[in-house]
């Protein structure tokens, strides 16, 4: 494709005539071969929140590539689905509704028609997309969703598969094969052997993309990975039930994709979590998978719950927006949010800077984000009981819609904050975010965390205090000075917490500096 992503889109679908205005929710409706879903977002920033989330599994897209028609049935409950969707977003006051409709549309005889009749159901105008443009508004997603990303992006869908090549904001040419779940039961006639030389003989459309794959990462999106990923965690005991940034080694993945191809859905653990609409199409999704693994030879599997429509928003946002870091301009929403002064986190992400800098060995870049993040989140808790603002920092952290972090990021912030209200000993972490996090961030969210217990009780939480109050590492002891007038500032506690910071790097504390 060869498309600059900084460059400013027009506007693809005309504003939802209702009170909403230029900052109102946006809302997508996607159309797709097994899905009809709507999705509406807080507003059209970097990184949108969902308001509201519905899906019906209509199943468009059942036996369309041997018929050549979409099913009258699954056109009647898409099209009471999307009237439901119309009366949602008037509801909601929705600014903005983007409507996507994808293969099974495309690919039927009758597609047409159920276009008009589906406009006229949900009241917008509706984007048929090309297999072209699937692949472009997928890695878009991909690119909103991830943190420089690099390498190939899947997006399996009921009636297709989409691959495409992405290099940070760059996004490569795609190809769109029909090996969506939907179609390859379709033309298989059932059976899972007939499907993998399906697989084997369309993949060979796909080798410009995945020659590139080797070392690399391949990102998988489309509800039937996400529920394989979600199979995936339970069969080995992961403690972190979030899909986004889930990573997997491929040769574990090849294990775990040949007893899904082998077992009857039904004996899978924890297939009740998978709905029964989508459990047949498993092993489809596990075949197109496992080819692509083994053909391409990734470095790592890694899961995102941002697609298309997160693509298509992302596609929206004017050049500066889409540089924005989409975790920590997450992390600031939570901030302005639940901070008792937010302006503070601005203020210790530069007094935690000037401190790291002092230090012989500097923090990675990738580091010094997620630290900025920790500042970012530091006050989320302080509402709650004093004895819980630990805890419920985690429990927000962990399981928040943040995107642009993989896990052991996740596990780190959680483990920062929860230190900065419970104290930086080691027993004191939870074993699975220690585990999650891995040595480095597990000391690395250590020292966060002491830095965070001295500064707010040196700024009682406040902006503006610490500027006149550095910390720094002078003639091999970590030093606070104090400013004129600040003589009565420290007492027991300020120096406990200097010296705690110190023991972390094997130094003596010292306060300087008074009336």
């Amino acid at each position: 494709m060869g498309l600059d992503p900084a460059r400013p889109t027009p506007v693809r679908g005309p504003p939802f005539q209702g009170t909403g205005g230029h900052n109102a929710p946006v809302a997508i409706i996607d159309i797709g071969s097994n899905s009809v879903r709507l999705v509406a977002y807080d507003g059209l920033t970097r990184a949108p929140t969902p308001l509201y989330n519905e899906k019906v599994l209509c199943g468009l897209g059942r036996n369309v590539l041997t018929t050549g028609r979409l099913n009258e049935d699954a056109v009647r409950r898409a099209l009471i689905a999307l009237a439901r969707f119309r009366v949602l977003c008037e509801t909601m006051q929705i600014g903005r509704v983007f409507v996507l409709a994808t293969a099974a549309a495309r690919d039927a005889e009758n597609g047409p028609d159920f276009l008009a009749a589906a406009e006229a159901a949900c009241g917008q105008r509706i984007e048929l997309l090309s297999g072209r443009r699937e692949a472009e508004l997928s890695a878009f997603g991909v690119i909103s969703g991830f943190h420089a990303p690099d390498g190939v992006v899947g997006d399996l869908g009921g009636g297709s598969l989409e691959l495409v090549d992405v290099r940070g904001a760059t996004v490569g040419t795609g190809v769109t094969m029909p090996l969506g779940g939907l179609a390859l039961q379709d033309l298989s006639g059932g059976s899972v052997k007939k499907a993998l030389k399906i697989v084997r003989e369309n993949l060979k459309k796909a080798a410009p993309q995945l020659e590139t794959l080797r070392g690399r990462s391949f990102y998988a999106v489309g509800g039937t990975w996400r529920a394989l990923a979600r199979l995936h965690q339970s069969a080995r005991g992961y403690p972190l039930h979030v899909m986004h940034g889930y990573s997997v080694e491929p040769s574990d993945e090849l294990n775990f994709l040949e007893v899904v191809e082998r077992t009857d859905a039904a004996l899978l653990q924890d297939v009740e979590s998978v709905s029964e609409a989508r459990r047949p199409l498993l092993a489809y999704g596990a075949v197109v998978l496992e080819e692509i693994i083994r053909i391409g030879r990734p470095r790592e599997l890694a899961v995102s719950a941002s697609g298309v429509r997160e693509g298509l928003l992302y596609e929206q946002l004017d050049r500066d927006s889409r540089l924005a870091d989409p975790l920590l301009a997450a992390a600031a929403e939570l901030n302005a949010l639940r901070a008792r002064s937010p302006g503070h986190a601005a203020d210790l992400i530069g007094w935690s800077d000037r401190f790291i800098a002092s230090l012989d060995a500097p923090e990675t870049a990738d580091e010094r984000r997620l630290r900025h993040a920790g500042c970012l989140l530091s006050d989320i808790g302080w509402r709650a009981h004093p004895d819980y603002r630990g805890e419920q920092s985690v429990n927000v952290i962990t399981h928040a819609a943040f995107v642009g972090i993989d896990h052991p990021g996740r596990a780190y912030l959680a483990l920062a904050i929860y230190f900065r209200h419970e104290g930086i000993a080691p027993e004191k972490a939870s074993p699975m975010l220690r585990n999650l996090a891995g040595p480095r961030l597990f000391e690395r969210a250590r020292l966060l965390g002491a830095l965070l217990r001295l500064a707010f009780p040196l700024s009682a939480g406040m902006e503006g205090a610490l500027g006149r109050l550095p910390v720094l590492v002078q003639d091999g002891r970590v030093t606070l000075t104090l400013a004129p007038g600040q003589g009565s500032l420290p007492g027991d506690r300020i120096l406990n917490r200097v010296r705690g910071l110190s023991r972390l790097f094997g130094l003596e504390g010292r306060i300087v500096g008074s009336d």
